[in-house]
């Protein structure tokens, strides 16, 4: 069990789940010792609380996924230092016992969504930095990227864009899919042209761009279960 005495919680130098033994899942249990309450009653009203939900967001998906977390989060080690000693000191949580990633830059195909976002930044300080890096890790995830960003709505990516990538959001004028809206933009930008035919409408694959992206969020998803009964042994709960 988590010593909640402690100065500071080392969190994976035991399995996460152990870590947090009580909660349904790890997801949530993850996002609760971050902020203090659970995901659905965020308050996101305040810009700087907004930041603060998506932030805890991501990186309670990250720990949904198990394996390396600084990976799955899309930060090195230190940057995940920097983000959980500033944006949530109370937690007292460090990264010291994480995992580090053996190349910290990630992929080429994670490397050029990010520098995509970061040219597009419309935001000071580092929030912005930290987020190009890891919307662009989540968006190798294979679910809609607000799911893959733990965010509870698609609503709650489009603002976030718009917040810190301003300039590159504006551009998405039809309400693309981000993902593919991403793709599209980097494709323009080295000159190439993504897709043959010349009107979306004609396109076969119209719907893999432009078609509905709503759904339950997957910490939604899990709590639902558990309140059903569903989640009590897959979840580890004893």
């Amino acid at each position: 069990m988590i010593a909640a005495q402690a100065s500071r919680t080392d969190l994976l130098s035991f399995p996460l789940a152990e870590a947090v033994s009580g909660e349904t899942h790890a997801g949530r249990a993850f996002y609760r010792l971050l902020t203090g309450h659970d995901p659905a009653e965020a308050d996101i009203d305040d810009n700087d609380d907004f930041d603060r939900h998506v932030l805890a967001s991501i990186l309670a998906a990250a720990a949904m996924d198990g394996g390396s977390f600084a990976e799955r989060a899309g930060l090195a080690e230190q940057e995940l230092n920097e983000l959980l000693a500033e944006r949530f000191p109370s937690a007292q949580v460090r990264a010291v016992a994480w995992i580090s990633r053996s190349d910290t830059m990630g992929n080429d195909e994670t490397m050029m969504v990010r520098d995509l976002l970061l040219a597009q930044r419309s935001s000071e300080g580092e929030v912005g930095r930290w987020l190009a890096a890891m919307v662009a890790r989540r968006a190798m995830e294979p679910n809609h990227l607000w799911e893959d960003l733990g965010l509870r709505e698609r609503a709650e990516l489009s603002r976030l864009l718009m917040r810190h990538f301003a300039p590159l959001a504006a551009r998405n004028t039809r309400n693309m899919r981000w993902k593919r809206f991403f793709y599209r933009m980097l494709c323009e930008d080295d000159g190439f042209v993504m897709c043959t035919t010349p009107v979306c409408t004609q396109c076969n694959d119209f719907d893999l761009c432009f078609g509905e992206e709503s759904g339950e969020s997957r910490m939604a998803e899990r709590r639902r279960e558990f309140l059903r009964g569903d989640g009590d042994h897959a979840d580890g709960v004893r």
